[in-house]
């Protein structure tokens, strides 16, 4: 299921009196500030009188450490201090490798009731610039690094009883989350943010749970065209999937500190993400 998004430009209002006639423009000018007290009164008496935490939508306090999980390489382990059992995410990073911003995300999705390990698959070195970055993904044994990424999932069963677990990575990363679910490691759900893709059915098949995947159609290195020949392909095979491509935007559209950061079409998806995440993961209650 494709589903194309545009978040649209705000609208605009105009208010025009007649001309000359000034006692009538005060007139409305006071109607419409009467008339914002009003409405911003009644709004915000709404929200107080519905002022709940709805079931599931609970923020957490978080806890965080560097924790290793693959012979003597380290990932970065989030999750809620309130003790409980959640489900689990091993989250994956950009071409970047395991950086501050990384980190942050899983301190933000472990805040949703998750715990989250963000695995480094660059075994300890971050790239600072693109051509670095560019070597580093050359140069990946990506043997090692499904090793790597199933020794997570092995982590979060074996130390923190995960039953529910998914994948997520964005760029490099949702390329690698997508090779994770290929490489016969058994997930409740994928994410892919504009990541590379697979296209052949024969691979794909060994997906028994929903994918969720999210790009831009300006994004020349994850062509529509591409997205498009994921999506059918799943779509042959019935596995169940969620694919969004936000119009107006390009590559990496949900780091906030790329220079193709765009605000709107990052805050959509990742609510987009945590809804997925919340219905295909929390099927337990906490002990």
């Amino acid at each position: 299921m494709i589903k194309q998004y545009n978040s649209g430009e705000p609208h605009s209002y105009s208010i025009e009196g007649d001309r000359g006639n000034m006692l009538n423009k005060r007139y409305v000018s006071i109607a419409l500030i009467i008339a914002v007290i009003l409405a911003g009164f009644f709004v915000y008496s709404m929200t107080m009188k519905d002022l709940r935490t709805p079931e599931g939508a609970k923020k957490y306090e978080v806890s965080a450490a560097n924790i290793n999980y693959f012979m003597n390489v380290a990932g970065y382990l989030a999750k809620p201090t309130e003790r409980g059992q959640y489900p689990s995410v091993v989250m994956i990073h950009e071409w970047w490798g395991l950086n501050d911003h990384i980190k942050d995300m899983a301190r933000q999705l472990a805040s949703e009731g998750y715990t989250v390990l963000a695995v480094d698959l660059y075994e300890g070195e971050v790239a600072t610039t693109p051509e670095r970055a560019r070597q580093l993904t050359s140069s990946m044994d990506q043997e090692r690094a499904t090793r790597n990424m199933r020794s997570a999932v092995a982590y979060l069963r074996e130390k923190e009883d995960a039953k529910k677990m998914a994948s997520l990575g964005w760029c490099f990363g949702g390329g690698q989350s997508l090779q994770l679910a290929l490489s016969g490691e058994k997930l409740d759900a994928t994410v892919i943010y504009y990541g590379s893709l697979v296209t052949g059915e024969a691979k794909l098949s060994v997906i028994k749970w929903p994918v969720l995947g999210i790009f831009g159609d300006k994004d020349t290195s994850i062509p529509v065209s591409k997205v498009k020949e994921f999506n059918s392909a799943l779509d042959k095979l019935g596995i169940k999937n969620q694919i969004y491509i936000y119009q107006g935007v390009g590559h990496a559209f949900a780091n906030p500190s790329g220079d193709n950061y765009a605000s709107n079409e990052a805050k959509d998806a990742g609510e987009k993400t945590v809804a997925f995440l919340n219905e295909h993961l929390k099927t337990q209650d906490k002990k």
